[in-house]
């Protein structure tokens, strides 16, 4: 079993990294005195790796839209008892998500930590579906898929990226559609499972007051070994261009929101990562409270409180977005375009840069002391290949002088997407 102690000097906290003989990447950081502990149990394997192969197979195989999500929902159920049953047991509090680029599973817990982590392990190992159960699923994840049709924030944020995206999975919806669902049944399910959820392609992160060689002990007796499988996921080739510059739809709101994105090239492991930062700053220096742009267009009335910006990127995607609500979105647009040209050419205010990265710098240290920002960083950081102290590093390292670069890089004007969702009765919807 490999065991490394990491340690970032400049913070001097630590924690364990131990790679499995099973595969299994292991991240343990202790907290003496928290009375809270959080564990994630995750796979590299999100709504977004529907085409994919491994060494048993010659070709990349396709499944259906909405796969990853499903089986989250599947894996919560056993032969005997549904998995929350276990958990009440114990008094933890559980759940799971899938995003775009994983599915973990997730507890947070004052006490039975270990009883509650031997739950983690061994229910996310234990898949359990049949064609009876897959297909009462169905209706369920489908009234989900329905209920977020008329979801508001949910449609103006997908319809920016099903204009940005001409073929990157991405521009689909993490449930899938009715349709692709209607596709998955038990068989597909048992595919995916055992691809995707090989120990190999997994992370377990804990965080708390906890007891490091028990945490091994339950690992080395309840991690299963099933080989590598060398997985390989795919995608489209994907352009540079947006798809669409304008995509336009009307739901029963007040005032119109909008998502206005701007596309640019994905990166990869830590210059990903740097690219996140640098562009977060980018876009406090643009656009936050404390910038005059934002003074002024929230001043005419242009935006109001629900403002706000983010970068968004992962596997083969990478956008920067202003999001809100406003009486006249595409004037928004405009203007953050025409701020982004003078930016350009001007530069930003170095003190303001300053403030921004002293009060980023300062939220990484006050996480230290939560054990689930502690934990979630850890398996984020794990499953890029990154170490936990990569993000504070890299924000300790960003200069003012690469504002602008970032700037350049990240923001062509040319190349943006604004997604609006009008009121019910506006002027006639663009698609």
């Amino acid at each position: 079993m490999e065991k490394q102690i990491v340690k970032n000097e400049r913070t001097g906290e630590q924690y364990t990294y131990v790679k499995h003989p099973t595969g299994l990447d292991i991240y343990i950081w202790k907290m003496e005195d928290y009375s809270t502990s959080y564990a994630l149990f995750g796979t590299k394997y999100g709504s977004i790796n529907t085409k994919f192969r491994t060494k048993n197979e010659k070709d990349f195989i396709t499944v259906p839209n909405g796969i990853a999500h499903y089986l989250e929902h599947k894996l919560f159920e056993n032969e005997d008892c549904d998995v929350f049953s276990l958990y009440a047991k114990t008094g933890a509090s559980a759940n799971a998500y899938t995003s775009f680029d994983k599915t973990c599973y997730l507890f947070s817990c004052t006490d039975n930590v270990y009883e509650s982590l031997e739950i983690l392990l061994s229910f996310v190992q234990s898949p359990y579906f049949t064609e009876e159960t897959v297909q009462k699923e169905q209706g369920i994840i489908g009234q989900e898929i329905r209920m977020y049709d008329d979801n508001a924030g949910w449609r103006v944020f997908f319809n920016m990226l099903q204009g940005m995206y001409h073929n990157h999975p991405v521009k689909i919806d993490i449930a899938g559609t009715v349709e692709s669902i209607a596709q998955i049944n038990a068989d597909l399910l048992y595919q995916c499972y055992n691809t995707f959820y090989n120990l190999n392609n997994m992370v377990l992160s804990i965080a708390g007051n906890i007891d490091e060689d028990k945490i091994l002990e339950m690992c080395d007796k309840l991690l299963k070994n099933n080989g590598n499988p060398e997985l390989e996921t795919a995608f489209e080739p994907e352009p540079d261009t947006v798809c669409q510059k304008e995509v336009v739809q009307q739901l029963e709101i007040a005032v119109p929101m909008f998502n206005i994105g701007f596309k640019a090239k994905p990166e990869t492991g830590i210059d990903a990562l740097r690219a996140e930062i640098e562009t977060n700053f980018v876009l406090a220096l643009l656009a936050n409270g404390s910038s005059d742009f934002y003074k002024k267009l929230y001043d005419e009335g242009l935006i109001n409180s629900t403002f706000s910006t983010e970068v968004f990127s992962g596997d083969g995607y990478c956008c920067s977005i202003f999001g809100g609500e406003s009486r006249n979105p595409r004037m928004v647009r405009d203007r953050i375009i025409e701020e982004i040209e003078r930016c350009k050419k001007d530069g930003f205010d170095r003190e303001l840069f300053e403030g921004i990265k002293k009060a980023y710098y300062g939220a990484l240290i006050r996480n230290l002391s939560d054990a689930e920002a502690i934990a979630t960083n850890m398996l984020n950081s794990g499953m890029e290949k990154l170490s936990a102290f990569d993000v504070i590093e890299t924000v300790a390292d960003v200069k003012f002088e690469d504002m602008t670069k970032r700037l350049e890089k990240q923001f062509n004007t040319e190349n943006v997407t604004i997604s609006i969702i009008e009121p019910i009765g506006s002027k006639e919807e663009q698609n």
